[in-house]
């Protein structure tokens, strides 16, 4: 059985007051091409369909259309909410489309049933665990001892009646120790969220969610996909994961990337540099950047000036000697210092540098335009 493993979509994420839900159309349109290419048996979305727990209108309608398109091919499509979502609105009418073959985690009450497809090897058993905290486990496991997540994650899974002997498949949006989390992920104190991927032993393959990097998490049968769009500018590149599930115990996962509409990137240079045209020509200027400029002194207005030829800029840096120290500004001058001289003193531990004769002379004509205006 092949199973096609996507997680943390977010629909409907902006960046930089840029709205990226181009990309994610264009990101979903190929998935599907990837889907019919592929021929998977089930699509599994491991969490976070949407980037708020109230979407917007425009996100929600790409999902609907999304899912329209999925079920119009007969594949059937496990689902469940992550910490993004809300759990609620993510499982509205689930009862209601399971006929359709999409299936939504329904908000964790403490069971959860499994939904099983059938090939040439027998059963396979699909768990939806939808993002769990200790809190919410509690409520349903009286009995038993929750201080961590991964008592509460061994709680709940201890509950499920498995079969040992089937092949069976858990979907999931936690955060197993030792996975290399992004900086665009919601990172916990001290590493609280942390679950043992012991927990998970009992599955042939569990598709999770929360990370945007795609890796594995101890062994082959314990999976992120990652994001399928770059959500910070230290993301590398995107794909989807393909699991293949022969007889029991026989498990090959394989990657297939993805091509971004717009990439996230980062370039450097002086501000004459990366606004040369031999830079800039033959790159696609509408990719999401972070500029980093190497000119000594600041540049009057760059960000709407680079925004001319880089619309998508979504952050500008400077790296030069003002911005590689940091002198503390200590009054070192003395009283008896004049206030040009208090100024420069300022200016040079402000940039790491000595105020040019130029600007020497601006400040000395306008301190005695401000004086010889005073009564």
């Amino acid at each position: 059985m092949k199973l096609l493993h996507l997680s943390d979509l977010h629909l409907g994420k902006r960046l930089g007051g840029c709205s990226l839900l181009e990309d994610q159309a264009y990101i979903l349109d190929q998935i599907l091409s990837i889907a019919d290419r592929e021929g998977p048996d089930a699509l599994i979305i491991a969490g976070d369909v949407y980037d708020k727990g109230v979407p917007p209108a425009e996100a929600v309608a790409l999902f609907d259309d999304f899912l329209s398109r999925v079920a119009a091919r007969g594949l059937p499509a496990f689902i469940i909410s992550g910490n993004h979502d809300s759990p609620e609105r993510l499982a509205f009418a689930n009862r209601l489309i399971r006929g359709s073959g999409v299936y939504l985690a329904p908000v964790y009450d403490g069971a959860v049933a499994p939904i099983t497809l059938t090939d040439q090897y027998g059963p396979v058993h699909f768990y939806l665990l939808p993002f769990l905290k200790p809190a919410h486990v509690r409520r349903f496991c009286p009995e038993a001892a929750i201080e961590t997540w991964t008592d509460a994650l061994a709680a709940a899974l201890s509950r499920l009646d498995l079969d040992p002997a089937a092949r069976n498949v858990l979907v999931a949006h936690q955060f197993v120790t030792g996975a290399a989390r992004s900086e665009s992920e919601e990172l916990s104190v001290g590493g609280a969220d942390n679950v043992d991927a012991a927990v998970f032993d009992s599955f042939d393959y569990v598709a999770l969610g929360h990370i945007h990097r795609p890796q594995t998490a101890g062994r082959d049968g314990l999976r992120y996909c990652g994001s399928p769009l770059k959500y910070a500018f230290s993301e590398g590149e995107k794909s989807v994961t393909l699991a293949h599930l022969g007889e029991k115990g026989n498990l090959t996962v394989r990657t297939v990337p993805l091509t971004p509409l717009r990439d996230m990137r980062e370039i450097r240079g002086t501000y004459l540099e990366v606004t040369a045209r031999s830079f800039y020509q033959g790159t696609n200027t509408q990719d999401y950047l972070h500029i980093t400029l190497t000119d000594e002194e600041d540049v009057p207005e760059a960000v709407g000036k680079l925004r001319v030829i880089y619309p998508n800029l979504l952050r500008l840096d400077y790296d030069n000697t003002r911005t590689r120290q940091d002198q503390a500004i200590d009054g070192g001058a003395g009283e008896t210092a004049s206030p040009l001289d208090l100024f420069a003193d300022l200016y040079e531990k402000q940039n790491n540098q000595p105020m040019t004769e130029a600007q020497t002379d601006f400040a000395r004509r306008l301190m005695e335009e401000i004086w010889e205006g005073e009564p």
